[in-house]
Formats: C-alpha cells, structure tokens, sequence
C-alpha cells in the first residue's frame, strides 16, 4: 500500500508539471480581441477545437481532472 501510495505522489508531481507547462503554453484571452473587427470568422477561428489551442484546452482539462482525481485519492488514505 506504501509503494502505491508513493506512485500516485510521483504521478502527482508530474501532472502538476505538466499542467503548469501547458497553462503557460496557452495563449491570453486578450489574443482573441480580434474579434471585434470581424477576424473570428476566419479559418482558424471555426475550426479552433482542432487548432494546437484547442489541444492545449482539452490537454489542461484532463489534467485537472486527473490532478483533482490522484489528489483525491491521496487524501482519502491519509484518514
């Protein structure tokens, strides 16, 4: 049960890593700004879910799930 729990903190501080690299790789709200003149219907700007953006969001949502989940999980064996 030691050597488990050990696995999910090393697990932990990777996906912590991880997340905090791909939340930095993400590009600020104020970059869609060019919406107000009419760019956002632009090739990039309907197909945004397949763009490396769009990756980027579904990579730091199932970190966080996965971090919420392994963080849980460790918190729940320590009662």
């Amino acid at each position: 049960m030691e050597v488990l729990k050990t696995v999910l903190i090393v697990v932990l501080i990777l996906i912590s890593i991880a997340l905090t690299v791909i939340v930095l790789m993400q590009e600020g709200k104020s970059a869609g700004l060019g919406a107000i003149s009419g760019a956002a219907d632009t090739y990039w700007g309907k197909n945004k879910g397949r763009s490396m953006e769009g990756r980027l969001v579904m990579a730091t949502r199932i970190m966080v799930v996965l971090f919420l989940a392994i963080s849980a999980a460790l918190n729940i064996g320590s009662f």
